[in-house]
């Protein structure tokens, strides 16, 4: 192997290194909505060069978890309310399709085993954690994307999750009552899929259900838990 190309090697992991330390600071709120992300500083935190740096912040700015902002430079990203709609909006439609085209792949015991998570999230509104049933939330999800044939669709699924996960930190305010009606229309669409419903209409179902979540009133907006 050449020089040139062992050298490419190295930045490529290097680059690699620092989208997932920066990413997962950014997701577990290491990193908050605003933090400044100066380059000479995580130079010196990690102790590799700018330009690996450079490409991980590029690589984040294209996942939409970071934004660079005249005068200011890097930094995590910050939504407001119009961006939060929009991405629920664009959840709806991929989670109405994906799990219209899931559903014929879920035998009874996987109905049955999304359905416990759902009896998890119900138990949960007792003494009401929010980020306890943003997880279970996520969990039930994706137990039944797990199941869409589109390898392409789960990971823009993937994707657009991540996003709402980092804008709960800077636009959600959490609302109880929506988490309750979140968990019944959980159970509409576990019940059209285990009655092997027409798939127009679980997809009408599930898109509805997000969609429910873009329709919140300004200053009621529900947590990503839909």
């Amino acid at each position: 192997m050449s020089a040139a190309k062992k050298q490419a090697q190295t930045r490529e992991s290097k680059a690699e290194f620092c989208y997932g330390l920066l990413r997962s600071r950014i997701l577990d709120g290491t990193y908050v909505p605003g933090y400044r992300l100066v380059i000479n500083q995580l130079a010196h935190e990690t102790g590799v060069s700018t330009i690996p740096l450079r490409e991980a912040l590029r690589r984040l700015q294209s996942d939409g978890l970071v934004e660079v902002v005249r005068n200011v430079g890097a930094r995590v990203a910050v939504f407001d309310d119009e961006q939060v709609e929009h991405t629920l909006q664009i959840l709806a439609r991929l989670e109405g399709y994906a799990t219209a085209i899931a559903a014929p792949a879920m035998s009874a015991g996987d109905v049955a085993a999304s359905r416990k998570i759902n009896d998890r999230m119900a138990e949960a509104l007792e003494e009401f954690d929010p980020a306890a049933f943003t997880a279970l939330n996520r969990e039930f999800h994706f137990s039944i994307y797990e199941h869409c044939p589109d390898g392409h669709l789960r990971s823009l699924l993937e994707a657009e999750w991540t996003r709402l996960d980092h804008m709960r930190r800077s636009a959600f305010a959490y609302a109880p009552g929506r988490a309750r009606r979140s968990v019944a229309e959980h159970e509409r669409i576990l019940t059209l899929i285990s009655e092997k419903a027409d798939a127009a209409e679980i997809e009408r179902a599930a898109r509805a259900h997000k969609n429910a979540a873009a329709g919140s009133p300004r200053g009621a907006r529900p947590a990503p838990h839909e």
